[in-house]
């Protein structure tokens, strides 16, 4: 057996390979360390418990197992699951309940975007009973139609519809003396000229038009219009970062290192910057990635494994990325999946 540095699947044997992916499976499955014995008896292996010893010190020693106690069974290193992952992984198709259940919590009808993207989130770490997380970037779907409501003296609210029927809406302030006569007349200005429009040429084009027409808009008018196009900002801008399902971090919490851990990760994920700035990083490359424990630095100390991919537009531009956080023993097999189908989704229901 060679050393953990140049140690590939090719280099395992054929008993090996058997050995290391059962351990895998079970570590997946329990968490806890699982031994020769166990082994022989849970999988019904046709090998001794002392020939399979032979063969996870061998493991051991080339870096891919490791014993958290002197006379306990083992456990698959974070280098030992990355072997996994790229070599030996199985990837199963995502479940027909699964795939509906994804459909189902991201219909777009009557709904802003930023709820589909909540509910996508939330629905991929219900199915993953792991923390989701989403990177959503600038909306440039066309614009459809929008709307200024009275809320009273200061507010008014923006409802923002695209061509898809996604919708936005958003709170805005504005002079106590704006009129409802104003608030309409804002409207009408805008839909008359946004239609099939995005989000950057609506920003760009309207207020240079309304600099232009300033004398032919009432003052409070205008006002509203330059509000109402501010709130884009926030929206063309930069990420919004969604975190749902923070609770699933608890739910196999077996000792006080796990809950040192845990807390180590929620610090990290109340730090939204930080993640945008990885998830950035991440959503960059195509297809779904995969990072396990040290690999990736933001979760150095906290012992996780993040499994994310991208989302499109409707020009294949990556927009955004979506994923999930867990413990490094998440089901990698169920997850990739589930992950990849909900980014393609989102791509689809958006893009």
């Amino acid at each position: 057996m060679t050393g953990l540095r140049n140690t590939t699947v090719a280099q395992l044997s054929e008993r090996s390979r058997d050995i290391f992916r059962r351990i895998v499976d079970a570590y997946v499955r329990t968490g806890d360390p699982i031994g020769s014995r166990t082994l022989a008896r849970q999988f019904g292996m046709d090998l001794s418990p002392a020939t399979i010893r032979n063969v996870m010190a061998d493991l051991e020693e080339a870096g891919l197992l490791r014993a958290p106690h002197s006379s306990a069974g083992r456990l698959p290193t974070e280098a030992g699951l990355r072997l996994f992952v790229d070599g030996l992984l199985e990837v199963s198709d995502l479940a027909e309940e699964e795939r509906r259940y994804i459909d189902t919590q991201c219909q777009t009808a009557g709904r802003s975007v930023e709820d589909v993207l909540g509910e996508a989130t939330a629905a991929l770490s219900g199915l993953s009973h792991c923390v989701g997380l989403m990177m959503a970037q600038k909306l440039e779907s066309p614009l459809k139609h929008i709307e200024f409501i009275n809320l009273g003296p200061g507010r008014a609210l923006v409802i923002l519809v695209d061509d898809k029927g996604l919708v936005e809406n958003r709170i805005i302030d504005i002079p106590d003396t704006v009129s409802t006569t104003a608030l309409i007349e804002a409207t009408n200005f805008l839909n008359a000229r946004l239609p099939g429009m995005t989000l950057e040429e609506v920003r760009e084009t309207i207020l240079v038009e309304v600099e232009g027409k300033r004398c032919q808009l009432d003052a409070l008018t205008s006002r509203v219009v330059e509000a109402g196009l501010a709130i884009w900002n926030s929206l063309i801008g930069g990420g919004v970062l969604i975190v749902r399902g923070q609770s699933h971090l608890l739910e196999d919490v077996t000792a006080l290192d796990d809950l040192e851990r845990i807390r180590t990760l929620f610090e990290i994920l109340e730090n939204g910057e930080r993640v945008l700035r990885l998830l950035d990083q991440a959503h960059r490359a195509d297809g779904v990635q995969i990072f396990i424990g040290a690999e990736n630095k933001l979760f150095l100390m906290a012992g996780c494994s993040m499994i994310i991919a991208p989302y499109r537009n409707r020009v294949e531009q990556i927009i955004g990325a979506i994923g999930v956080v867990g413990p490094t023993r998440i089901n990698y097999a169920r997850i990739i999946p589930m992950v990849d189908y909900t980014a393609k989704m989102i791509g689809r229901l958006i893009g």
